[in-house]
């Protein structure tokens, strides 16, 4: 056992050496399991483990570890496909069974032989810090480009690389300094705790400021968004929704709908700052008509709906609602470089009317479609640019939702023409149908469904900006959303809430435009008397919604992606007595510090556990309470020194050092009485513990000669007495451990 355990000591580096690129190697095992077959990912992951695991376990000569290698591998792929249903052991002769499992492996076979190649080879190349640097930097290099270039997102994949290069830079310097500074290795491998600590304290103070750091959007562009606006391309955007299934597709506001699904890379770069007396999302577009994979522009009328734009005039609208509006004023300051031209004009729920265009009144190239609620921008009518700023008062319905809740669907949509918002595909499978009306069954009116189905939808499904698609069976969007993917953005979201709300006769419509952004300011104007708040919108806070029609109350959005805050002003409602006064309508998110705190999570990363911040801030205050501890005589020393306004001398250091020693023998039951000159006293403890007296009559001879002696001390006086201490404190845990 011994003989054993010195080989697993002498080859530690090797062993921890294979950890680090294990955890690399996963990084692309991870990346690669959506395009292996099933089978594939654990036949490679477990190949590597086990050469891993004999390699540190089994420290025999090379040759030795090969031949068992190779009858571990083969006995581990023999287990995965047997557990797969690829392979087992039928009855017959050897030479058949051999033959056919021959056969079963041959496809996985550059697969397992790779994997034992990489496995082997890497580990053995980090000899020196110079190739693990471009080892680990390759690697970064690699995934950094796949998160360019692709749907993929890299991020924790490239975390944990770094981590395993750090880690293994680290263990080559134990390793480098094993092999310079033997005795001090030696010291080292006595106390491992220390090294364990200290470790844990750097992690800690870099997980706590990473938590703690403010949140900064980045304003760089990354490499695929710079090289296609160089070679003068559009970059493929999404709305959350990606009309070439994420093929190099960045995050921003679509003008494809017609083929949602696929991923896309979060792009935080800045689109517009507005600022508003309420925050809102920013609503751009609707669409009515879905084909089973997308949302298709086909409005009834066509163009011939379009009505001009006056500034400061009201917009008139199809469907009115008898509810009260709140006024909210808006100023949108677009930040493009691109001179990009969005379709629409984008505004707080529906837009009331135009005050100002870039500060002026002309509005000749703005059209009013009222069925939407839209205003278009057409580029080519005096061919001008995207307005760079424009003023707007939308009109925000305050919904009284007590009352909502006990509306009928007779009250609500009797002798109403609502087809068009009522529009499914033929080919809708009935199985989603089936499952709007099972989620939906304890409600009674049609605003007690749609909460239902809000709440269905938020709690079962989880939000990714990458869902694996390899799930995807159904042709239906919204079919394969809610019985194979179960997972996705707002698109999956929004469009799953208006066709389950469609298919329970309830009217709904498609809505995309922008969350409200990050509050960055607080502005005053001629505009805003009152003051306003900024929001700054990125091309990651682009989104998608559903809107819910209720006949006398109009469209009411409805957010059903998890993660993000529809903002809604909404009105309690009582019944009026005579001493009762009538209740003031209540709006949610009102001042700036909520504001503030519900801006939507736009990604799926999770955050750190509170149990992982408790130990790690448990970890630092353990370690300062160490340092304290162990440094408390410099910290007495530089308190003194901030009294008296001048570095100490070596006379005042030995004197306050003189009243710590005595303290510490007191402690300890050496007590000094009332009658006793010091000498006295130390002439007892001598006789006491004479073992101490090689120490003790220095310090007494120190304290004399700093307290009575006109001879100045010196600096290596001083030192002597702190050598003197720690060999008195040394020589007392010796006698007591003994």
């Amino acid at each position: 056992m011994k003989k054993w355990w010195n080989g697993i000591s002498r080859s530690w580096y090797y062993s921890l050496s294979l950890v680090w690129v294990f955890i690399i190697a996963l990084q692309w095992i991870n990346y690669a399991d959506g395009v292996w077959y099933q089978e594939t990912t654990p036949l490679v992951l477990a190949t590597m483990a086990v050469v891993a695991i004999i390699d540190i376990l089994i420290p025999l000569k090379i040759i030795y570890r090969l031949i068992i290698k190779l009858f571990a591998v083969l006995g581990t792929v023999y287990y995965v496909l047997d557990h797969y249903g690829f392979y087992s052991w039928q009855e017959g002769s050897l030479t058949d069974n051999v033959e056919t499992f021959v056969d079963t492996v041959s496809p996985y076979l550059w697969f397992i032989l790779s994997a034992w190649v990489l496995i082997e080879v890497s580990a053995r190349i980090g000899s020196s810090r110079r190739a693990i640097i471009m080892f680990v930097g390759t690697n970064i290099a690699a995934l950094s480009i796949l998160d360019s270039f692709t749907t993929s997102m890299m991020w924790e994949e490239v975390a944990w690389v770094v981590f395993a290069g750090m880690g293994w830079l680290v263990s080559n310097h134990f390793r480098y300094f094993q092999q310079r500074f033997p005795k001090g290795w030696k010291h080292l491998r006595r106390y491992p705790l220390k090294i364990i600590f200290n470790i844990a304290v750097i992690f800690s103070i870099i997980l706590l400021v990473g938590v703690n750091v403010p949140e900064v959007q980045p304003t760089l562009k990354d490499p695929y968004t710079a090289w296609k606006n160089w070679r003068g391309e559009a970059v493929i955007t999404v709305n959350g929704s990606n009309p070439l299934n994420g093929q190099g597709a960045s995050s921003g506001y679509s003008r494809e709908d017609s083929n949602l699904g696929g991923g896309f890379n979060f792009d935080y770069t800045p689109v517009m700052t507005v600022s508003t007396t309420s925050r809102s999302y920013w609503r751009g577009e609707t669409r009515t008509v879905y084909s089973g994979e997308g949302w298709i522009d086909r409005s009834s009328n066509g163009w011939s709906e379009l009505q001009s734009v006056e500034a400061g005039s009201e917009l008139p609208l199809d469907e009115s609602s008898d509810v009260e509006k709140k006024t909210v004023k808006q100023q949108v300051k677009m930040l493009s470089e691109d001179n990009v031209t969005y379709p629409v004009l984008f505004g707080a729920y529906t837009i009331g009317r135009v005050t100002d265009v870039d500060g002026g009144s002309d509005t000749s190239q703005l059209d009013w479609r009222s069925n939407p609620g839209e205003i278009h921008w057409s580029p080519t009518r005096q061919n001008r640019k995207f307005p760079e700023s424009y003023s707007l008062v939308s009109r925000v319905p305050i919904i009284p939702v007590k009352e909502l809740e006990k509306k009928t669907f007779n009250q609500l949509y009797a002798d109403k023409s609502l087809d068009q918002y009522l529009q499914v595909p033929s080919e809708l499978p009935d199985r989603v149908r089936n499952l709007a009306k099972e989620v939906t069954a304890s409600g009674d009116t049609p605003y007690e469904k749609v909460e239902l189905l809000q709440q269905y939808l938020q709690n079962n499904f989880a939000y990714t900006n990458n869902p694996d698609l390899s799930k995807k069976k159904s042709r239906d969007f919204v079919d394969s959303f809610l019985f194979e993917v179960k997972e996705g953005y707002c698109d999956y979201y929004s469009t799953a809430m208006v066709m389950m709300a469609r298919s329970l006769d309830i009217p709904a419509r498609w809505v995309k435009g922008y969350a409200p952004g990050q509050a960055s300011g607080y502005v005053t104007s001629d505009y805003f008397p009152d003051g306003a708040t900024e929001y700054t919108v990125t091309n990651a806070d682009a989104h998608s919604w559903a809107e819910i029609y209720f006949a006398d109350y109009g469209w009411v959005p409805i957010e059903a992606t998890p993660g993000f805050d529809m903002p809604m002003v909404t009105e309690t409602v009582q019944t009026p007595s005579d001493d009762t006064p009538t209740p003031e309508p209540e709006e949610e998110e009102q001042t700036p510090e909520e504001e503030e705190t519900a801006t939507p999570v736009q990604d799926n990363e999770p955050a750190v556990p509170t149990s992982v911040i408790w130990i790690a801030s448990s970890v630092i205050l353990a370690w300062a309470a160490v340092m304290i501890i162990r440094y408390r005589r410099e910290l007495s020393f530089m308190i003194m020194r901030m009294r008296q306004g001048e570095a100490l001398t070596p006379q005042q250091k030995i004197m306050a050092e003189s009243k710590r020693w005595l303290a510490w023998m007191k402690r300890h039951g050496m007590d000094r009485r009332s009658y006793e000159t010091l000498r006295e006293s130390v002439s007892r403890w001598e006789e006491v513990r004479p073992d101490l007296a090689a120490q003790l009559t220095p310090l007494l001879e120190l304290f004399e000669k700093a307290k009575y002696s006109p001879d100045q001390i010196t600096e290596e006086e001083w030192t002597s007495m702190q050598h003197h201490l720690q060999n008195l404190r040394k020589r007392w845990r010796k006698r007591a451990t003994k």
